[in-house]
This record gives structure tokens, sequence and C-alpha cells, in this order.
């Protein structure tokens, strides 16, 4: 059984890939290819009201260096932080009992992103290749604003930044290679 969902990941993975896009998960489905491959999971927390998640979808994950990048270092995940897939998630599984379908606006939170502690959306949510939370960042990022995070949790460097002081000297000295659009 999990040949196949990693066979049917890699299908969706490649088909997606030829269409420069990223090729986003479920984050069951990441956690299950970390199992096999360990890799770091990029997380975009989203919702369908949500002004800036579109702007993100439009502006930054279109972007041909934002895409290549986060395909090639990380599992991205889309979750839906009002949807109702549920996720398993170290031993216990998340769902959202008061989802209702068909909802206009704001629908009930999905207790996934209660357990995050997200503090609003879009929330772009990292993980390490063992699946263990390493932080979230609440807001619309442009392709070079987010390189900046990208490029730290794939090198680790975040593990070396422990300060204000540290983080700015970070983002001073922080050479781009991202393009615009």
């Amino acid at each position: 059984m999990k040949k196949v969902i990693l066979f049917l990941v890699f299908l969706i993975s490649t088909a997606t890939l030829k269409a420069q896009e990223i090729a986003w998960l479920s984050m069951d489905q990441a956690l299950l290819a970390q199992k096999q491959t360990p890799k770091k999971i990029f997380m975009d927390v989203y919702t369908t009201w949500c002004g800036p998640c579109k702007l993100l979808d439009k502006n930054t994950f279109s972007n041909p260096d934002v895409i290549a990048y986060i395909n090639k270092h990380f599992y991205p995940v889309k979750f839906n932080a009002e949807g109702k897939d549920p996720i398993t998630y170290k031993g216990f599984t998340y769902t959202n009992p008061n989802y209702r379908a068909g909802k206009p606006g704001r629908n009930a939170t999905h207790f996934f992103a209660d357990a995050l502690k997200l503090q609003g959306y879009p929330s772009l949510t990292f993980f390490e290749s063992d699946g263990t939370l390493i932080q979230s960042i609440v807001g619309y990022y442009t392709p070079q604003e987010l390189e900046v995070f990208l490029k730290m949790i794939v090198t680790d460097i975040y593990k070396e930044i422990t300060t204000r002081a540290q983080w700015e000297i970070y983002q001073k000295n922080f050479k781009g290679t991202f393009k615009s659009n």
C-alpha cells in the first residue's frame, strides 16, 4: 500500500513539475514521503476567503525560482486551515468537526491549525525532515522576501540565529538570487 501511495505522489509531483508549478501534497502524503526519503516540509496554510493567501498563489508561488527551490528542497504542503480533511501528525488525528460544507466566507478552524498555534493567514510553516515543527511565519511575502526564509531553513542557519540582532545581521548580509516574475 505504501509503495502505491508513494508511486502516486511521484506521478502527481512529476506531472506538476512539468507544468512549472509547485508539487503540492497533503500533509499526510508529505509525512509518508518523509519516511521513505527525509526532506523538510514547507506548508502554505491558507483559507478560501484570505486575500493575501490568493496573492501568494498569484505572485509568489508562480515565480519560477520559488517553484524550483521549493520543489527541490521541500515536500510542499497546501493546507486549508478551515478545511475538512483529517491530518495525522505525531500519532494524533486532527479533524474539523465543525466544518460546514457550502458555508460562504469563514468556516470553522481545523484542529491542526489550532495545534500549530497560527496567528493569522497566510501562515508559512516549516517542519524538520523528521516532521518536527520548526516555525511559522505569518503574512504575504514576495519571492525575494520568502527566499531569505527558505534558504535559512534549508541550510539550518535558523538553528544559529537566536537573537533579534543575529536575525538582522543575517537579513542584512543575505544575497538573494530569486528574480521577479
